[in-house]
């Protein structure tokens, strides 16, 4: 079955999250100092690892859990906490940052047909600022799990994106940087997979056969070759 439709996440491929994971950490070690928690560089790196390497769907939270030695109360104050920052980060970083050559990238897929949609564990406000970036009119799937609600692994956020785009799954490309959230629920649905080597997750290894992805990249040059394959083979 031809390849009609590729499906983005935003965090990783579109948007680097480089600042935004620098004030992340530092909003986590900052939350646990408030609770009593000095955690030193390498248990932080050490936590970090533990909650990538075990598949934690939050791994912000796994984090704190593992810093915080299983004490309930000092977790949830730091929870609670590193959550209130959450404007914070948003105004301080003011908006995506934009993976260099992605747009031509998008704007190529475009203007050869492809249909593109988003595959995203996102607010809403995601499309405004993929709208600033001028590259939400390429989106003919304008939908994030801010919209309706489905969060990734839920196979359901995939196939939203299928029917708003008129394809089967087996017609669909999702291109992602988690092997939980975009890989596994994708390849589930008979989608190909492009994982995108980047951030937090960037060393999240397949415990499965189900879990390895078509292809995986590390640079946008390199998703324009494994994209071009994938459409020409299917």
């Amino acid at each position: 079955m031809s390849v009609r439709a590729v499906l983005f996440d935003v965090g990783g491929p579109i948007d680097t999250e480089v600042l935004h994971e620098a004030l992340v950490d530092a909003h986590l070690i900052r939350a646990l100092l408030s609770v009593g928690v000095n955690a030193s560089e390498p248990a932080f790196e050490a936590a970090n690892t533990w909650a990538v390497q075990s598949y934690a769907p939050d791994a912000y939270a796994a984090i704190l859990w593992r810093l915080c030695r299983g004490d309930q109360l000092r977790a949830r104050e730091a929870q609670r906490l590193f959550a209130e920052s959450s404007v914070e980060r948003r105004e301080t970083r003011g908006g995506l940052e934009l993976r260099p050559g992605i747009e031509a990238l998008l704007t190529s897929l475009h203007q050869r047909g492809v249909l593109l949609g988003l595959a995203a564990n996102q607010p809403a406000q995601a499309l405004d600022d993929l709208d600033r970036l001028g590259l939400g009119r390429y989106f003919s799937h304008r939908e994030v799990s801010g919209h309706h609600g489905y969060r990734k692994p839920d196979t359901r956020l995939f196939l939203r994106a299928c029917e708003d785009l008129d394809v089967a799954p087996e017609q669909c490309i999702m291109v992602g940087d988690r092997i939980d959230n975009d890989i596994f629920p994708a390849r589930a649905l008979g989608m190909a997979t492009v994982l995108f080597r980047t951030g937090r997750h960037m060393e999240q290894q397949p415990r499965s056969l189900q879990e390895v992805p078509d292809v995986e990249v590390h640079s946008v040059s390199e998703l324009v070759t494994a994209l071009d394959q994938l459409i020409a083979s299917h």
